[in-house]
């Protein structure tokens, strides 16, 4: 299990390339939603999402021979982009497997950043590929079967729970309340795909606010954790989701593990419903999220409906790697 430690550890090491994003109380949503929400807008990091700052911490945890071999990382986006990204700046070679399915503009930054882009028939066969990959002799930079990309994930619940007070609460010296704006939070939502994101978040606050309940949120066709905790443990799913993003064929057993100890329950949504929270996310928070990011919306009422009006809510605003074309064909499919 990834410890506060582990996760203080990788903050520390990424700190000189990653944004310490906005922790901020949103009145539209408040409104909107009928409870005090405040936001992590991660949607605002390098490269538009969290993950440049697991990538971050692996390719900065490299040996001059893992780097000099070149770094292989399969992706339905968000991965891929940041590893790409970060790899460029930090002068190592990387080559990105993604589906054909994964969103143009991801696509697009990846080739343009300058790596290696290799496209597969699905995300299953994505996985299969970046293993050969590996076994040929590249490095791997898992989007979450790693202990040190969980742990970069993390800071993002360090960063969360520091700025709502945790660390007051927890005795210990840091910028709690640092984001100024930020409210006092009882439950966190966080967006599942592999599960290294949530099982990070989760990690940091049971550390720092242990009586926080974290929850998790997947769409419909990108169950992966849902399945898992049903069956006791990982199970390869069919994809159908278009939330690329949120798409792994499977959760890790380190993943599993995270979630099945410290998360309250994983909650899924319609594809449709999550397109309708990134409409709402930009009326009533005025900020641009990807579904990914929108399936939280929907989720937040459920959450609501099972803690009471007591309930003050935390969302983790995971990336906002999407196009206007993008939300304006899904809307018109979904009939939004």
């Amino acid at each position: 299990m990834i410890g506060i430690s582990e996760i203080r550890a990788a903050a520390e090491r990424i700190a000189d390339h990653v944004v310490r994003t906005p922790t901020v109380r949103s009145p539209g949503l408040s409104a909107f939603l009928g409870v005090p929400v405040t936001a992590k807008l991660e949607l605002l990091q390098r490269t538009g999402s969290f993950k440049a700052r697991g990538a971050t911490a692996k390719l900065l945890s490299l040996t001059e021979e893992e780097r000099a071999a070149g770094v292989v990382a399969v992706s339905g986006g968000n991965h891929g982009i940041a590893l790409a990204h970060m790899a460029a700046a930090l002068h190592i070679k990387a080559t990105v497997v993604m589906s054909r399915t994964a969103p143009k503009r991801s696509t697009d930054l990846v080739e343009a950043s300058g790596a290696s882009l290799r496209l597969t028939d699905g995300m299953a066969e994505a996985f299969a590929l970046t293993e050969r990959l590996r076994a040929e002799g590249l490095t791997l930079v898992h989007p979450f079967d790693d202990e040190v990309v969980i742990a970069g994930q993390g800071t993002v619940g360090l960063e969360f729970a520091e700025d709502t007070g945790a660390t007051r609460d927890a005795g210990a010296s840091g910028p709690a309340g640092a984001a100024g704006g930020a409210g006092e939070v009882t439950d966190v939502l966080v967006s599942i795909g592999g599960g290294g994101l949530i099982s990070g978040v989760a990690a940091a606050f049971r550390a720092l606010r242990p009586k926080v309940r974290v929850w998790g949120v997947e769409t419909e066709g990108a169950t992966c954790m849902s399945e898992a905790l049903a069956a006791g443990g990982p199970v390869t799913v069919d994809l159908s989701s278009i939330v690329t993003t949120l798409s792994a064929p499977s959760a890790s057993r380190l993943t599993y593990d995270h979630v099945s100890a410290l998360v309250e329950d994983v909650l899924v949504v319609p594809d449709a419903e999550a397109v309708r929270g990134v409409l709402d996310l930009a009326e009533h928070a005025k900020v641009w999220a990807e579904p990914a990011a929108g399936c939280l919306l929907p989720a937040t009422r459920q959450v609501v409906e099972r803690v009471g009006e007591g309930a003050r809510l935390g969302l983790v605003v995971c990336g906002g790697n999407t196009t206007p074309a993008d939300i304006t064909e899904w809307t018109r499919r979904f009939g939004l």
